[in-house]
């Protein structure tokens, strides 16, 4: 029986289930036609049954020798919680007495498919000719035990837990120790978050285990020397074995079975864990950003009244929500954000925008913008202040609401296939939380890095700094600095021109490898100079990928997990279809940079709850304009998500200008999208809009963007004074001299948001 209720707090809801958990018999009846191990004798084989829902359980059948035909029938018995999705694997291996055992066999095998009370047989093969095969038996039964309370949000389930609470009392074998080598007790509860805990003899310890309540396992226990490191297992007087189900809410004292080590007890007293989550299992946005927003739809009514010239107040549910996307470029992207943001701010049309995303090298402008560094980007103050701080210190400039949500974006990978990006998931951070738009789990920013079982807190990690998730949210920036260290302090002329050579080919198409090297030319940065001393730590302690303590460590996958619209929508890879392969198995979070699969930060821009009616988006490349957004385009509409279509006309290829306008009226769920290239249209010909150039400033406006000699290549991460300022002026001229085609799609994500906040059958 099953009963659902409403949970959570504000801004996170989920459901608490009370779900009974179901006894599954497996008989591994026999296999047929196995390969031979050798040419001398058939395989010598047994079976390894496991279930990654019912962690430190696995079975193993008895070796049958010498047969392309063993017959097993043994029966294995498993407590699974039917509101999982539980996945068994059965693996056929050959027995070697001299190597490692060989694999012959492999299945994944879905259990929702065995009904209750009814028994099902399966025959397995590995090919579809059945040369190999394996018939197993599968009956599903009810227990008597009470229902499991599971908290869940449809795609990850939380699952009660339970506390061991172990008290270790060995102060009475002191005198006996000392005559012999220093004994050490080892504990093991398997599946459970410690796993293993040891204590020295002699002393008065105490240990917390944490396991799923439902788990039916033991506490194990034996006793080592600790100066040899030579077990003592093999006596089975010191092993000790106490069932967990007995103890609950129980306390129970007892004596480690070793005649030779007297007075030593154990006092065990198991109950069950809190049932608050510290990971928010929901969809929805926080209630921290759903308060950011009120506030700050405050601040864009004012506004957009004062730009569009409005007669009265816009009320709340009426302001448009207008939103930033801006791509990677390293320094360019750095240098040109900022001239953008800066004549957004000298227009009056700062105010008018809610969130301000960016990956790669635009995120590093976040970072000072939020903090108000409004000075160049690579003042060595800058990045000493920024490295202090923390990015939950950036609500302070959002308590107001006085300045746009900044979103960062990095994408979680599989450290051992780094070079393929077959696996890919987004994970955003914001001031407000950490998490993954796909499974619907977050943190505050506080807890990242923190160590958690089952969505309970187990270990708080200090914060990290901003210099820290830097590394994260850009690699490939983090990359340049590490290049140039060693640019900077070798002389192999082949390692220069391997650089040279990577940076090329990325300025000519989109990241799409991690084999990704960087060099720059720097006059601040000088070996033996205080500065690259003080730095030298900070710039070789980035590495291409950064690993962090997993979050979601034991939530177990629903399931209907697959078609839940949430994880569904934000579906990568073909591994989301197999709960052993994906993120929450994983003691560890692999995390890179998001431009090395496509140069967007779109899925910020279409999380539930944010339903932006304008992004503005700001594009860094050199080379293909409208590349990152077609891919966005593409990537979006695949999944489902409202977007523009973005078609260029073949001019607009060849002269891209300042702004462009994609709309599609066919789908008003999809914003409407001003889009920015970095081009130098008519820059060259008038100082500000509307004012030409005399032949005296006709210098000014000439900005290398594409010459071989650019000094805006992304090997650049400095500039000489007067590129950088031609770079800002640039930036900044394109924007104002859009002030026209900004202000009508305003007025236009105006009239689209009237439209929405109307009751229906409302008149116009």
């Amino acid at each position: 029986m099953e009963s659902l209720s409403p949970g959570g707090p504000p801004g996170h809801p989920y459901q608490q289930e009370a779900s009974a958990c179901w006894q599954l018999t497996v008989r591994v009846l026999e296999a047929r036609n196995l390969r031979r191990a050798d040419l001398l004798s058939e395989a010598d084989s047994y079976v390894i049954l496991q279930l990654s829902t019912v962690p430190g359980m696995k079975f193993k059948t008895k070796t049958l020798t010498d047969t392309s035909h063993p017959v097993w029938n043994e029966a294995f018995h498993f407590l699974i919680q039917s509101q999982v999705k539980n996945v068994l694997e059965l693996s056929i291996y050959d027995e070697d007495s001299v190597t490692e055992d060989d694999i012959c066999f492999k299945v994944l095998y879905d259990i929702s498919e065995v009904l209750p009370g009814k028994l099902l047989r399966k025959t397995f093969s590995q090919s579809p000719q059945g040369e190999e095969e394996l018939d197993v038996e599968f009956l599903m039964e009810e227990t008597s035990d009470r229902p499991e309370n599971l908290i869940t949000n449809k795609v990850l389930v939380a699952r009660e837990l339970s506390c061991l609470d172990v008290h270790l009392d060995s102060a009475g074998s002191t005198s006996v120790v000392a005559d012999q080598d220093k004994l050490e007790l080892e504990l093991e509860l398997k599946g459970s978050y410690e796993d293993t805990q040891t204590s020295s003899l002699g002393t008065t310890s105490a240990f917390r285990f944490h396991y799923m309540a439902a788990l039916e396992t033991e506490l194990s226990g034996r006793l080592r020397s600790s100066t040899s490191n030579v077990w003592n297992g093999d006596n089975s007087a010191r092993h000790l074995t106490v069932p967990l189900r007995p103890l609950i809410e129980k306390e129970v004292t007892m004596d480690v079975p070793a005649q030779d080590v007297p007075g030593v007890r154990l006092q065990l007293k198991a109950e069950g864990c809190s049932k608050e989550l510290a990971v928010h299992l929901g969809f929805n946005l926080c209630a921290e950003e759903q308060a950011f927003l009120s506030r700050r739809k405050q601040v864009v009514a004012k506004a957009l009244k004062q730009a569009l010239q409005l007669d009265g107040d816009l009320q709340e549910d009426e302001v448009p929500i207008v939103g930033i996307m801006a791509t990677g470029g390293g320094a360019r992207a750095m240098t040109s954000l900022y001239g953008h943001l800066l004549a957004l701010q000298k227009l009056g049309l700062l105010d008018c925008v809610t969130y301000l995303s960016g990956i790669s090298g635009s995120t590093c402008l976040h970072c000072q913008y939020c903090t108000k560094l409004q000075c160049f980007p690579w003042d060595p103050r800058i990045i000493r202040t920024v490295m202090d701080q923390k990015l939950s210190g950036q609500r302070a400039a959002l308590e107001r609401g006085q300045n746009p949500l900044p979103l960062y974006l990095s994408l979680n990978v599989k450290e051992n296939n780094l070079e393929t990006l077959d696996f890919k998931e987004w994970v955003e951070f914001s001031p407000y939380e950490v998490g993954f738009l796909k499974y619907g789990a977050f943190v505050p920013p506080e807890l990242f890095g923190s160590k958690f079982f089952m969505g309970r807190l187990m270990r708080r990690i200090p914060e990290p700094r901003i210099c820290f998730l830097e590394a994260i949210w850009s690699n490939v920036f983090s990359l340049n600095l590490l290049d140039a260290w060693y640019d900077l302090t070798t002389s192999g002329e082949s390692w220069k021109q391997h650089i040279k050579d990577k940076t090329r080919s990325l300025e000519k198409e989109p990241l799409t490898s991690l084999e990704t090297s960087l060099c720059l030319e720097a006059s601040w940065l000088q070996p033996g100079t205080a500065l690259a001393q003080a730095f030298k730590g900070f710039l070789t302690g980035r590495p291409l990928h950064q690993c962090s303590p997993n979050f979601l460590q034991g939530l177990q996958l629903h399931q209907d997990y697959c078609s839940h619209k949430g994880f569904s929508t934000w579906a990568d890879c073909q591994l989301d279809s197999m709960p052993s392969q994906l993120t929450p198995q994983e003691p560890q979070l692999c995390l890179v940079d998001a431009g090395y699969f496509i140069n967007t930060s779109c899925p910020s821009m279409f999380r539930p709850g944010r339903r932006l009616n304008l992004i503005l988006s700001f594009d860094y490349s050199l080379s293909a304009p409208f590349e990152a957004l077609q891919q966005t385009e593409l990537y979006c509409r695949a999944r489902g998500l409202p977007f523009p279509r973005v078609e260029p006309s073949p001019q607009d290829h060849q002269q891209p200008r300042e702004c462009h306008l994609f709309s599609d009226p066919a789908c008003p769920e999809a914003p409407i999208l001003l889009h920015f290239p970095l081009v130098n249209a008519s820059f060259k010909d008038h100082s500000a809009p509307g004012v030409q150039r005399s032949p005296a400033e006709l210098q000014a406006g000439q900005v290398n963007l594409t010459g071989a000699t650019s000094p805006y290549a992304l090997s650049n991460m400095t500039y000489k004074e007067e590129d950088f300022e031609r770079l800002l002026q640039l930036s900044d001229y394109n924007v104002q001299t859009s002030q026209g085609a900004i202000l009508q799609a305003l007025r236009t994500a105006l009239k689209h948001r009237a439209l929405e906040a109307r009751p229906p059958g409302a008149q116009i």
